[in-house]
């Protein structure tokens, strides 16, 4: 058994953070699929920026669409769910064999929708329909206006994917929102089973506070957070609210484990890997990462779901300056700026090369 089957054999999906065309033409999500227990994927802006300006892969399809009309944001949608609907096709026996608890792929809404409610609910709901796959998630990011998009996007039968969460306090927010939104269906009749997750982002913290710390304190806060916010999401689905809804029908929403290749050069490869094995949850990994755990990760076993010694090491870091309220919030804002970011300068290419090719 290699490392990627123990991480299943533990209940915790691995999902790649990564799609590209080539990946998908040369058959290497395929590979992945059969060798390292690749069972979804997600993507984002940035991904889909380097995957279209490295290469010609995706040449002919930018000038197809130009030539037919489609420019900027809807270009990059229908090329982007050309290549998500080929994953999700690839993952749709691991969805049909869980009963769609897995094999997912993810497609986001613009990040220039962040504090529009009402559009961020509109752009959900077109990317649902233009997707037509059943198991492809929609990721919305979990900011203030985010939460009631996600509630109402869920009530009206779209699967989220709540992106850009960092602290204990800001999945609970999304939780109670998934709930509600679940209670609501009830209420009106419908099918609870909308499935969601929810993807807190574990190595942004590390590098935020990496020269604000003291040595021993290095690489320590993004796994105190998620530990924390583990045991809340145990103690949530042990309570009444939740078990009530279970026995109606409804499916928990999943936490995944996002932004978990390390950044600091002198880490292991693994580490966050390692440190978040988790039953029935998920480890979305970069390519990079998910090679090295697959050569040489270890898996001591899962975490504890009363937090280990996460509130000790919390501590720590608050003596030593760090105010884990405030950074939440901040990397929270830092978080959806860098998306508007890669977003603006993914159009930017893809105008660019629509110019180009139409000379060619």
């Amino acid at each position: 058994m290699n490392m990627t089957e123990k991480l299943h054999g533990l209940g915790q999906s691995l999902w790649l953070d990564n799609i590209t065309r080539d990946m998908l033409d040369d058959a290497t999500l395929r590979r992945y699929i059969e060798q390292l227990s690749v069972t979804g994927l997600t993507s984002n802006p940035t991904i889909f920026d380097e995957a279209i300006g490295k290469g010609a892969a995706y040449d002919e399809g930018i000038r197809q669409k130009a030539s037919s009309g489609l420019s900027g944001a809807d270009l990059f949608l229908d090329l982007a769910l050309e290549d998500l609907r080929r994953a999700a096709d690839l993952f749709k026996p691991e969805f049909d064999r869980t009963r769609g608890i897995d094999g997912w792929v993810s497609m986001e809404v613009s990040p220039l929708l962040a504090n529009d409610t009402q559009a961020t609910v509109t752009a959900a709901l077109s990317i649902h329909r233009q997707a037509n796959k059943p198991n492809l998630y929609v990721k919305i990011p979990g900011t203030p206006a985010g939460v009631p998009a996600i509630e109402a996007a869920i009530f009206a039968g779209v699967p989220v994917n709540v992106t850009l969460l960092f602290s204990r306090e800001q999945y609970l927010k999304v939780a109670d929102a998934y709930m509600r939104a679940i209670e609501r269906r009830l209420a009106a009749g419908l099918d609870p089973r909308i499935n969601s997750v929810a993807s807190l982002f574990v190595s942004r913290w590390d590098r935020a506070v990496a020269d604000k710390v003291p040595q021993e304190l290095r690489n320590r806060l993004g796994i105190a957070i998620m530990q924390r916010t583990y045991r809340a999401h145990c103690e949530l689905i042990g309570g009444r609210r939740w078990k009530d809804l279970e026995a109606k029908g409804a499916r928990k929403q999943r936490m995944l484990w996002a932004s978990t290749g390390t950044k600091d050069p002198n880490a292991p490869e693994d580490l966050y890997v390692s440190a978040l094995v988790a039953p029935d949850t998920i480890d979305t990994m970069p390519e990079k990462t998910l090679l090295a755990f697959a050569k040489s990760g270890k898996v001591a076993g899962v975490m504890s779901e009363e937090g280990a010694d996460a509130e000790q090491v919390l501590e720590r870091f608050a003596r030593a300056g760090i105010d884990v309220d405030a950074l939440a919030a901040q990397l929270q804002i830092d978080g959806a700026a860098s998306f508007v970011k890669s977003w603006t300068e993914l159009l930017k290419r893809i105008e660019e090369k629509s110019a180009a090719l139409a000379t060619t």
